[in-house]
């Protein structure tokens, strides 16, 4: 696993320090993919690419013969420092590139997108779906793609913490998704709390049967100090942008914020990320 994953971020070309970064974050993908048997010739539907570091994986699990459609709904020029568009060109420019087909801005739960039954050997959801609008969004998605592959893929952050170096990342991840249920439109990385228990019930109510799941570590992944950092640098910004919050919410919002802030000042430096929930279902 380790020559693939090396592989990966050098077909990447990135500079040295970005090197570093892509290299834990592909690896907590290739395990992700490892516990989904991600096989060679599997034809691959990813919802919610964004920049494609899973993407990247799974078209050098599927290799030559096989085939990654990835889909997000945000437009190509969302993200930074690097667009969702100019991440997923590298990645193209690729040897990887030949067997991945992106369509950015693409809603799939609009009526007049169509797939053929059966068309995917895997439908891929990792850490998308806290992107989603709702519960019901999710829903929605889950029954749509019911019929269009053979196996759902899933993962994302659990929100079962395990030791308390992992609260703040959960507690930014908590503030805010309750500041974004005031807005009418958002394209924030997280808009919606889902637990895994949750979302199992989801997927069984759109006709998925859990097949294995599984509690995946990867402690090394920067994600928790990246949404803490972000919340208490960006928290007044998004507060002062809602009209309609009542003052309670408010206030509650800014006390979970302080916290939040002295987990930063005295914590920063050894703040771990959320276990991750992943499961196969057919």
């Amino acid at each position: 696993m380790e020559l693939n994953i090396k592989q990966i971020v050098e077909e990447l070309g990135l500079d040295e320090p970005m090197k570093e970064i892509q290299f834990i974050q592909t690896k907590h993908r290739m395990k992700l993919a490892h516990f989904w048997d991600i096989k060679k010739g599997d034809n691959v539907l990813e919802i919610g690419c964004g920049q494609g570091d899973m993407t990247a994986v799974l078209a050098a699990c599927v290799g030559e013969s096989g085939a990654v459609d990835a889909i997000d709904k945000a437009k190509p020029d969302y993200g930074s420092p690097l667009t969702l568009g100019q991440a997923m060109d590298k990645i193209k420019a690729t040897k990887l590139g030949e067997q991945i087909h992106v369509e950015f801005d693409q809603d799939i739960l609009l009526d007049d997108v169509h797939f053929p039954r059966n068309m995917y050997d895997q439908i891929v959801f990792s850490h998308s779906s806290w992107y989603m609008a709702s519960e019901a969004e999710v829903f929605e998605l889950f029954k749509k793609l019911r019929p269009l592959g053979k196996r759902l893929c899933f993962a994302e952050w659990s929100t079962h913490i395990e030791e308390m170096v992992q609260y703040p990342h959960l507690l930014a991840a908590m503030i805010q998704s309750q500041y974004e249920a005031y807005k009418k439109s958002s394209q924030a990385n997280i808009r919606t709390l889902l637990t895994p228990e949750k979302i199992i019930s989801l997927a069984n109510l759109a006709g998925w049967e859990i097949a294995h799941k599984t509690i995946i570590h990867s402690l090394d992944l920067q994600d928790g100090q990246w949404e803490v950092q972000y919340v208490c640098e960006d928290f007044e910004k998004q507060m002062n942008a809602i009209n309609d919050m009542p003052d309670k919410v408010k206030e509650n919002l800014r006390a979970q914020w302080q916290i939040l802030k002295t987990c930063h000042e005295n914590m920063n430096q050894i703040i771990k990320p959320l276990p991750v929930f992943a499961f196969t279902a057919e």
